[in-house]
């Protein structure tokens, strides 16, 4: 395992002062003698810590503040593979990422930055966009932290696909190399470039290569499209004794048993309400609340509190909103305590930051029980790319495209000319987190190993779910 080096006084501050008024030559020339006191090679360590690092011990320290009855199916959703297993385990890779390299250089990070972390969504203006969307972690931390997951959740998801470790490498490198590239490109562009710039879905379909990419491209956006409102409405609600409700379906969707919890929903509401624009809270204003329910979610997720709240207008034109719990990041430990006592408003400030366009209903509240949770539609056009018979030339394009995604989230945020001229013209850094992604994918295997072993043994308990 690399050992942990800090960044020099003089790189640390140099990344707390203010880049902007700095030319950009300059700031590349700080970059290029990063790469003294950094190598790029470095970049490709990783050894297994063994004994020093217990893996059942991070996990449940992770469970610490979830619902209990629910951490059993956190447990069975990540041990159904490798990748599943890498899903679920931000708070793992966290604490190994922090004993690698670092050039002192912090942005916007995701947090949790895999190939699932990204997806299809709809923006205010109806528009269909590709970008981030996952940011329960995200806090300003070290670049590195994320391109290196973002790699390593490919040569995983490659591995499960049946790729051999020589194209589970190229994939990693061709992520890598992108990253670096449009990086690169977007510390040229004006600061305003670069926040209006977005991957569209009519962009996608003109960079298809062939006939074959783009018919399953328009298929991918034309599923996207259909799940709103009205389509993903009689699918979590019906009519009982007359009235609109969630049904139960357990134990993904239930009721709270509770008497006072919609009465808690509606506090909770209306101090969402404060955290909106004034517009925005007119338009919240046309909708009443008719029931909610909680709603057990991904795979990181499972066992945070969430819950789903149906509203309806005075037209009955359904809204279902999302609140889910906001913990503190699983970064936290290694890069310091976010700026906002709210882990809501955390969440959806770094969402803001990061995302190309963001749900008009985003908010965040410390309600139900003094938990902070932040808030957003459910499902508005929102997909992930299946990898159900994706093939290794389709992921390493998906690679392409979710490492230009984060070059532009990170380049929003973050200096991204000391970054690019730290990372250079030529591959080193890109063959580098080749070598990193295999050797961290041998490493998810045995954690996932581990914590398959301590199921049987009955040392944490696992509920599998019916696929």
């Amino acid at each position: 395992m690399a050992s942990k080096r800090k960044p020099s006084r003089e790189s640390a501050s140099k990344s707390k002062s203010n880049p902007i008024f700095r030319s950009r030559e300059e700031r590349m020339a700080d970059g290029k003698r990063l790469r003294e006191q950094f190598p790029r090679e470095e970049h490709a360590r990783w050894k297994s810590p063994g004994r020093q690092r217990d893996v059942i011990a991070i996990l449940e320290k992770s469970n610490r503040d979830r619902l209990k009855e629910l951490v059993p199916i956190r447990y069975g959703r990540m041990l159904r593979t490798p990748f599943t297993f890498l899903r679920g385990s931000a708070a793992l890779m966290a604490h190994d990422l922090a004993m690698g390299p670092n050039i002192g250089v912090n942005v916007q990070a995701c947090g949790d930055c895999h190939l699932l972390n990204f997806g299809l969504f709809a923006t205010p203006e109806r528009n269909l966009v590709f970008d981030l969307n996952d940011f329960d972690e995200t806090l300003p931390a070290p670049w590195e932290w994320d391109i290196k997951r973002l790699v390593a959740s490919f040569a995983v998801a490659a591995r499960d696909g049946g790729a051999n470790d020589a194209r589970a490498r190229r994939i990693a490198v061709a992520c890598a190399r992108s990253y670096r590239e449009h990086l690169r490109r977007f510390s040229k562009m004006k600061p305003l470039e670069v926040w209006y710039s977005r991957l569209d879905a009519d962009e996608l379909l003109e960079l298809a290569p062939d006939a074959k990419a783009l018919k399953f491209r328009q298929q991918l956006f034309a599923r996207a499209r259909e799940r709103v409102m009205e389509s993903v409405f009689p699918k979590i609600a019906g009519q009982v004794a007359g009235h609109p409700r969630i049904v139960d379906q357990p134990p993904v969707i239930q009721h709270v048993a509770d008497p006072e919890f919609i009465n808690r929903v509606h506090a909770g509401l209306a101090a969402y309400r404060e955290s909106l624009s004034d517009e925005r809270r007119v338009l919240l204003d046309r909708y009443r609340l008719v029931d909610a329910a909680l709603k057990v979610v991904g795979i990181g997720s499972v066992g945070t509190r969430c819950y789903i709240a149906l509203l309806f207008s005075e037209e009955n034109h359904p809204l279902i909103l999302q609140f889910k719990e906001s913990c503190p990041s699983v970064l936290e430990p290694y890069a310091g305590k976010s700026q906002y006592d709210n882990q809501g408003q955390r969440v959806v400030m770094g969402q803001r930051l990061m995302q190309s366009s963001s749900d008009i209903f985003l908010g965040w509240v410390r309600g139900l029980a003094g938990y902070d949770f932040f808030v957003r539609q459910l499902r508005d056009m929102k997909m992930s790319v299946p990898l159900e018979n994706i093939n290794a030339t389709q992921l390493e394009r998906y690679a392409e495209f979710c490492s230009l995604t984060l070059a532009r989230a990170h380049a929003k945020s973050g200096d991204s000319a000391t970054i690019s001229g730290y990372l250079g013209k030529n591959e080193v850094f890109d063959e580098a987190l080749g070598d990193f992604s295999l050797l961290y994918a041998d490493q998810t295997e045995r954690d996932h190993a581990t914590l398959m072993k301590a199921a049987r043994a009955g040392k944490v308990n696992v509920i599998y779910e019916e696929e």
